[in-house]
């Protein structure tokens, strides 16, 4: 079965943290079929996560299709986040990322174990 588009995907999760009462926004639109997704949460008190696409080594094979996530940064600063989000930028231009506002640090991503 063929992987969910990145544009469809981004929407279904701001939705799906919307209904939890979790504050996100989109903040960088990629390729819309298979664009590269990526997470920050800003825990608004000088902390931020970022999470990434986890390695193809990390993800079952049953669950392929579907994306899974890892931390890439964890309590880092915001402004080290925020050069991290960077570089991903200058490898690749077609990335997405959404922005979370949310103390606790939910995210509701699925993790690559």
């Amino acid at each position: 079965m063929p992987r969910l588009r990145s544009d469809f995907w981004v929407s279904a999760h701001l939705r799906r943290l919307a209904i939890e009462g979790i504050d996100a926004v989109q903040r960088r639109r990629g390729a819309a079929e298979a664009g590269a997704i990526f997470v920050k949460i800003d825990r608004l008190d000088g902390r931020a996560d970022l999470y990434g696409p986890a390695p193809q080594a990390l993800v079952d094979t049953e669950d392929a299709r579907d994306r899974s996530f890892v931390r890439l940064m964890g309590e880092a600063s915001p402004v080290d986040v925020e050069l991290r989000i960077g570089k991903e930028l200058r490898f690749d231009d077609d990335l997405w990322i959404i922005e979370i506002d949310d103390r606790s640090g939910r995210h509701c991503l699925d993790l690559a174990e």
